[in-house]
């Protein structure tokens, strides 16, 4: 289809993967790994997403008039609400019981990832409402009654705004590097008596075990046996059924490994717990976790610790560790808001889920306020 500029084609494709790595990386992916060729190709290759998953591959892009990639969105045609972490259950139990249909809808993520990063990869800014109207135009084409970008970048949360879209906030945990020089510096920013919290938490969670960071090529197809054995246990007490494959993981390793620390916790020499981290040029991103035998405080040291140890050596300012958990606020991460946008082909449903998202955003900002309050930092001289 044309988007009115006769030197620019906005078109449905079947898969990331059809695409140039390097063309697709640098609109994003390039510093960004969960928008990158080799995530979202690996999830594809691996039957993650696709036939049966719930999420069929169906990028919208713009190519020039040498069909050089210069704009997309990874995007899918979503039959449920499953795998996101911005919960929309009531918007479709209520669209339903209006008399309308909901699902298929169209979402705009990076699959199984509650990470921030940009949705709109853009050779040019200018380009943002071209793919915006593109994003409809397929909604409208198809009969899907939505579009939804979820886990959305700050700096591009104004391009969907100059779109119409409607802008959705909630809370995360992130931790936010103050310039330090160790992790030392930043319990000296803690009060007291969290500071040896954190000190005796490290300490029970280290004791009798092996510690080891991966990378690169020494992650070998052992230690991805093992931590298959972590991640099966972890999806099948939350999600009923894991998200991934197995030979996602065996890709993640092929085609970033330079990308991924892989923690292991070694009893024995046998591994017992594991966390998959993944780098980008901003943050440290903290994904999967799991564990065969209960060690106090280990999740803790593995997904949390050692992730602020991982950022403050690389000079990143901020780690992600995923969606929810209150309880990272007591080890010194700190509530940021997330943003989400959502288009409605309903003028109605669109209505009320204005009304709605207006009610919602005052009781994230009280929520912040509050939380923030709550953090284990010095109050004060």
């Amino acid at each position: 289809m044309s988007d009115g500029r006769d030197d620019l084609t906005v078109k449905l494709a079947p898969s990331v993967g059809q695409f140039d790595r390097d063309q697709w990386n640098a609109l994003g992916g390039d510093r960004n790994p969960f928008v990158s060729h080799e995530f979202l190709s690996a999830l594809e290759d691996s039957g993650s997403v696709g036939p049966g998953t719930g999420w069929d591959p169906v990028p919208v892009v713009i190519t020039g008039a040498d069909d050089t990639l210069l704009a997309a969105l990874p995007s899918y045609a979503k039959g449920h609400s499953q795998g996101e972490y911005v919960f929309d259950h009531n918007w479709a139990d209520a669209f339903q019981r209006a008399g309308g249909r909901y699902y298929p809808k169209l979402q705009i993520a990076a699959p199984f990832t509650p990470a921030t990063g940009p949705r709109l990869l853009l050779s040019d800014p200018s380009l943002a409402l071209h793919l915006l109207k593109g994003a409809e135009l397929v909604c409208q084409q198809n009969g899907l009654s939505s579009a939804h970008a979820t886990f959305i970048e700050r700096a591009q949360v104004p391009l969907f705004e100059q779109g119409d879209w409607l802008v959705r906030n909630d809370i995360q945990f992130h931790w936010l590097n103050r310039d330090y020089g160790s992790f030392d510096d930043f319990l000296g920013e803690l009060a007291s008596r969290k500071r040896k919290s954190l000190r005796k938490e490290r300490a029970a969670a280290q004791r009798g075990l092996r510690i080891a960071r991966l990378g690169g090529d020494d992650i070998r197809p052992e230690h991805w046996d093992a931590f298959w054995i972590f991640y099966q246990d972890t999806g099948a007490r939350k999600w009923g059924t894991p998200y991934l494959t197995r030979e996602a993981f065996t890709l993640f390793g092929e085609r970033m490994g330079e990308r991924l620390v892989l923690i292991l916790a070694y009893q024995d020499d046998q591994p017992i717990a594991g966390a998959l981290n993944f780098v980008g040029a901003e943050a440290i991103y903290g994904r999967y976790w799991g564990c065969t035998r209960d060690v106090r405080f280990l999740h803790f040291e593995l997904c949390y610790y050692q992730a602020i140890d991982i950022a403050i050596e690389l000079g990143l300012p901020r780690v992600e560790a995923g969606a929810q958990g209150g309880h990272k606020l007591a080890r010194g991460y700190e509530p940021v808001q997330t943003y989400s946008a959502h288009w409605l082909a309903d003028p109605g449903f669109r209505a009320a889920v204005a009304d709605f998202l207006q009610r919602e955003r005052e009781g994230v900002a009280t929520d912040q306020l509050f939380l923030g309050e709550r953090t284990p930092f010095r109050k004060g001289d």
